[in-house]
């Protein structure tokens, strides 16, 4: 199986990623167990260290749950709402920011006069030259987020591609900076808040004018180890969208 699937990731990924794609397909359906550790190590030829790591990954990414005397099982999908910096931890882990079944379209970038409170957050004066990048998430229940990261001027001159209206290849624009400049995410801030759609809201969400409905807006600072903002994400959430998470405690 291993050999079918080979790739450039490492091994615990590429376990991962095959049943992240069986569980998105609809294949592994919710209440269906997986292999145990020991039977993926032997399928997949690795360590039984690695098999647990790919399935640790699963239960991070709340696609699976571990059920003690019982196994590895798939769990129902919420119709959920990801951070900014879910999206980048993700990355880190996986080489996407998509979450299982997502998409994204329609990315749009360029180099705009920063409004009043994004320059308030990145540190340059209302009207400054700063880089918008934006774009849709959906996945099968329908659009999930309109996305945009809001990142500084300078970088455009060491990373020109940021401000071009087109996917990224090679990682997020965090990946990109960091290659480009050595300067590294050492500290994230994040927020949420909920408010009802302006206007301006429901014309990013695709809804038609006059909707009244609640969503959620999550933001995202990603600072250097000198304090200085790399990137600005807001997220709007979908209406009907929702956030959880999941900490495991070990005793």
């Amino acid at each position: 199986m291993s050999s079918a699937r080979a790739d450039n990731r490492p091994p615990y990924a590429r376990i991962a990623g095959h049943y992240r794609n069986l569980i998105s397909s609809g294949e592994l359906s919710p209440g269906d167990l997986l292999p145990s550790i020991k039977t993926l190590a032997t399928e997949w030829q690795v360590s039984t260290a690695t098999a647990d790591r790919a399935m640790r990954l699963l239960r991070e990414e709340k696609l699976v749950r571990g059920i003690q005397g019982v196994g590895t099982e798939v769990m129902a999908r919420p119709i959920s709402l990801s951070s900014g910096t879910e999206r980048h931890d993700r990355s880190r882990k996986t080489q996407s920011s998509w979450g299982v079944g997502e998409t994204s379209s329609g990315h749009t970038a360029g180099i705009v006069a920063a409004p009043e409170d994004i320059a308030h957050v990145l540190g340059v004066s209302p009207g400054d030259d700063v880089i918008r990048r934006s774009r849709v998430y959906r996945d099968g229940h329908g659009l999930v987020s309109h996305s945009t990261s809001w990142i500084p001027a300078e970088f455009a001159q060491v990373v020109p591609e940021l401000a071009r209206s087109e996917r990224l290849n090679g990682g997020l624009s965090l990946d990109l900076i960091t290659r480009a400049t050595g300067r590294q995410v050492v500290k994230r801030v994040d927020e949420e808040a909920a408010r009802i759609a302006t206007p301006h809201d429901l014309q990013l969400l695709e809804l038609e004018a006059g909707t009244v409905a609640a969503i959620l807006v999550l933001t995202a600072q990603f600072l250097d180890a000198d304090g200085e903002v790399l990137e600005y994400g807001v997220d709007l959430g979908a209406p009907g969208r929702t956030r959880r998470t999941t900490t495991e405690t070990r005793q």
